[in-house]
């Protein structure tokens, strides 16, 4: 769908600027907000939208970024698989560079590894389709969005009876690991700005949890600058007359329940396991596992040797994606670590908060 110009129009934005400002002046203590989508963390700092809140109202990313919160076990499981014989591993490119415990997908593919980059499931299936002698294994990470594509390569695969079109699961969801950020006992947050590529798979029900239970507000939006603006201008309100409930203000694509179809597909193939977050440890019903009937399609029951996992020493990357901090905080940020050497996943990826301010903000004094 295509977006309405007045979402990037600046009186439009100024206007929501002011209502902010005139409700943040109502409301007598700081309002943190968090942002838990990828896609926002760079909207807002592309957009220099930080800078133009005012004191009272802090904005801060949460676990929005899937590569981010791919534990490094998961990276070493993998760099294990493409050691075995007869087994390439196949993955969106932005796993690529992300530290493993000893090494990376991409030193292993320079010094010769069977890894290649593919855009999406289905161009892993027809490689096990060219590739019937090897065992093809697609690293299955991110989060509801990419969940029903590779549901459909599985049902491709067993279809066309490919038995050599594997996947490593590391798919996860969003709600649990919200539930751990609002009882995290270092950190407030006052609403939040739910993702909205999410919630057109999930529906934006499956967040009302945070309002039933914390009295915690939140705002489904989009992408656009005055998507996230109207959704501040929401949570402030909310703030200001003490309510507390999950809004849909990106309605133009966003429904209640969600894509129904798609989830059918996903349940027929995954079910809920818990699964580690790097930053959270692991937390209960986050990730995605395959259903027992389909075990024969998972990677990660091959039987292989792993190094003691291992952050990159000093890296914060993990206290970034609570929340805790923002990157400038990490001793790292901005010397040791940068785009093109990067120490920690965040600062990896193309939706990772550290990678987003180092472009957008690291200049403008947006640390508060």
């Amino acid at each position: 769908m295509s977006e309405a110009p007045e979402l990037r129009d600046p009186k439009a934005i100024a206007g929501l600027i002011k209502e902010i400002q005139t409700l943040a002046e109502d409301v007598d203590h700081q309002i943190t907000l968090m942002e838990v989508c990828g896609t926002h963390t760079h909207a807002v700092a592309q957009a220099g939208l930080r800078q133009m809140l005012p004191v009272g109202v802090r904005l801060i990313s949460g676990p929005g970024c899937p590569v981010c919160v791919t534990p490094v076990d998961y990276l070493d499981r993998a760099l294990a698989l493409a050691a075995l014989p007869d087994t390439t591993i196949c993955t969106f490119g932005d796993l690529m560079r992300v530290p493993s415990s000893l090494s990376s997908l991409e030193q292993a593919h320079a010094e010769g590894k069977p890894i290649e980059i593919v855009y999406s499931p289905r161009d892993a299936l027809d490689r096990a389709r060219e590739n019937p002698a090897r065992r093809i294994v697609f690293l299955a990470v991110g989060f509801e969005t990419t969940v029903p594509t590779i549901a459909a390569a599985i049902a491709e695969a067993e279809a066309a009876g490919v038995e050599n079109f594997l996947i490593l699961p590391g798919n996860k969801v969003m709600p649990p690991p919200m539930r751990a950020l609002v009882e995290d006992q270092e950190l407030r947050v006052d609403g939040f700005l739910l993702p909205g590529h999410v919630s057109v798979l999930t529906g934006w029900e499956c967040f009302r949890f945070l309002a039933e239970d914390y009295n915690v507000p939140g705002a489904v939006v989009g992408f656009a600058p005055a998507d996230v603006m109207r959704g501040v201008v929401d949570l402030l309100r909310q703030a200001k007359a003490g309510r507390a409930e999950i809004t849909n203000l990106y309605g133009r694509v966003v429904s209640s329940k969600g894509n129904l179809v798609a989830a059918k597909m996903v349940e027929k193939f995954f079910e809920p396991v818990a699964t580690a977050w790097r930053g959270f440890g692991e937390i209960p019903g986050s990730g995605l596992g395959l259903r027992a009937e389909f075990a024969h399609r998972d990677a990660g029951l091959i039987e292989v040797e792993l190094p003691p996992p291992h952050e990159p020493v000093g890296c914060a990357c993990g206290d970034v994606l609570r929340g805790v901090i923002d990157p400038p905080e990490c001793s790292l940020f901005g010397t040791a670590c940068q785009p093109a050497t990067p120490v920690g996943a965040c600062m990896v990826s193309s939706e990772g908060t550290c990678a987003a301010w180092y472009r957008h903000e690291r200049l403008t004094g947006a640390i508060r």
